[in-house]
């Protein structure tokens, strides 16, 4: 029987990983999976070695203060995978810590085939990593198709298989939702799924509601939750004593929040895909420490953080960042958007040629199923 070993260091890479071992698994049934993996995975029968929150670091100091507890985990983790001897090791995203599992696992058994699936953003920040990847990883996926040349240049199997979020758009589900959804003027908000970004993205977005109903309190706040931080987010909004908010976890109640938005806003990443895939106009927060800010301004060369704006090169989805990321300018952003339904009109035109045009021409879990399946033949 065919071992895979699958490594993912945070829920947006373990949602993206299920999507591909469901397509494998309608391919070829008799494989053995061991992990590193989150409710996504798990719920495919998947075994995890340790609780996947114990990699998910988010910022540079985060890394330096835990560089210790990370560099166990990353020698646990090579053994781990080196016992269970698998044909493939299969990293999902997180690359400061899958790359350095990826790379200890070829120093050790060259035979394992190591792929890898969301590509470091070389386009960003540090292309020069393209070359030593090289050396330990036998092939690595790409969501998007200008990433392609990055890898060519160093020839660096790849292929372009898509962005798995954009594969299909969820069937309406019938599940029980509370009388708070079923109300109007619904906005989502994301404020991240790691403690550490949560509780920075949390008071701002709470002194916005604040703000906002001052002004206007036909709104109704929903914030969008991983399970794990579900009761920490109700602890935090039961004294402010808000009639308006509610958090849900449960991720076919989100979908159906999420389609029944008028806004949404989100914090920086993956998850942006989704509300643009869904057509929910939107705005991005970001924001970190000090240094964290300045070290990434200094290492980043480009001008925005959102795909859509990235490859728009314009401002299409405003980006609230480090000191604009602040109750005022949400607010500010938010209401204008409300009053200007043209605004909204505009940036989803756009959202949506961008959307099409990311789209691969086939599945994207199907077709990054096939490329790990050719290393099993």
């Amino acid at each position: 029987m065919k071992k895979i070993f699958v490594l993912t260091g945070e829920p947006s890479g373990d949602k993206l990983a299920s999507n591909v071992i469901k397509s494998l698994n309608e391919k070829k049934k008799d494989i053995e999976y061991l992990g590193v993996c989150g409710n996504n995975l798990k719920s495919l029968g998947i075994k995890s070695i340790y609780d996947q929150k114990d990699i998910t670091y988010m910022a540079f100091t985060d890394v330096i203060f835990n560089f210790l507890k990370i560099k166990k985990k990353i020698d646990l983790t090579v053994n781990k995978v080196i016992k269970f001897n698998p044909s493939i090791l299969l990293t999902v995203d997180s690359p400061d810590f899958s790359l350095r599992v990826s790379e200890k696992v070829k120093q050790i058994n060259p035979k394992i085939k190591t792929i890898h699936f969301i590509a470091p953003k070389v386009w960003a920040w540090r292309e020069g990593r393209v070359k030593k990847m090289k050396k330990y990883l036998d092939h690595i996926l790409l969501l998007f198709g200008f990433e392609k040349k990055f890898f060519d240049k160093e020839k660096l199997k790849n292929t372009f298989v898509g962005h798995p979020l954009l594969d299909y758009m969820e069937k309406d589900i019938n599940v029980e939702i509370n009388n708070f959804v079923e109300k109007k003027n619904i906005v989502s908000l994301f404020p991240g799924s790691r403690d550490s970004e949560i509780k920075i993205l949390f008071p701002v977005l709470i002194n916005f509601i604040k703000k906002m109903n001052l002004k206007d309190n036909s709104y109704h706040y929903i914030f969008h939750s991983t399970q794990k931080f579900k009761e920490m987010i109700k602890s935090k909004l039961l004294p402010e004593k808000l009639s308006n908010v509610e958090v849900v976890s449960d991720d076919k109640i989100k979908s159906q929040v999420l389609k029944k938005s008028i806004f949404a806003i989100v914090k920086s990443g993956t998850v942006s895909i989704d509300v643009c895939k869904n057509n929910i106009p939107s705005m991005i927060i970001y924001k970190m420490n000090f240094f964290n800010y300045h070290i990434a301004k200094f290492l980043l060369k480009i001008k925005y953080v959102n795909m859509i704006n990235i490859i728009n090169n314009k401002e299409i989805i405003p980006e609230l960042l480090q000191n604009e990321c602040n109750p005022n300018e949400i607010y500010k952003t938010f209401y204008y958007f409300m009053k200007k339904p043209n605004l909204i009109k505009e940036q989803m035109s756009v959202v949506k040629n961008t959307i099409d045009d990311l789209k691969s021409s086939t599945s994207a879990s199907d077709q990054a199923s096939k490329v790990i399946l050719s290393y099993l033949t």
